[in-house]
C-alpha cells in the first residue's frame, strides 16, 4: 500500500491554491478543520516542510478556527508551491 502523506498519522487537511512570496503567505483551501496551533506538514514535488500554525487569516480577518471549504492564509518561512497538500501532523 502506498501513503501519501509523510507518516501515517498524517491527515489531509487541504491544498495550496497561492503561494504569496512578497509577504510570505500561503493560501490553503481547507477539506478539514484547522485551528492556530495545530502542527501542519506542507509536502509537494519540491515541497516539504512542517510548521505551527500561529496566526490563520479568512478575507484579511484573523480566525483561530476555520473549517472545509474555508480558504485560509498562512504566514510560512518557506516556499509553498501551489498543489502542495497539507496535512495534520
Amino acid at each position: 500500500m502506498t501513503e501519501q502523506a509523510g507518516a501515517p498519522e498524517e491527515k489531509p487537511v487541504g491544498e495550496v491554491t497561492h503561494y504569496f512570496g512578497h509577504i510570505g503567505v500561503m493560501a490553503v483551501q481547507l477539506a478539514d478543520s484547522l485551528a492556530v496551533g495545530d502542527r501542519v506538514h506542507v509536502r509537494g514535488h519540491t515541497t516539504d516542510f512542517s510548521l505551527v500554525v500561529d496566526s490563520m487569516q479568512i478575507e484579511h480577518e484573523q480566525v483561530m478556527k476555520a473549517g472545509p471549504g474555508d480558504s485560509v492564509g498562512i504566514r510560512v518561512r518557506e516556499k509553498a508551491r501551489p498543489g502542495d497538500r497539507v496535512y495534520r501532523a
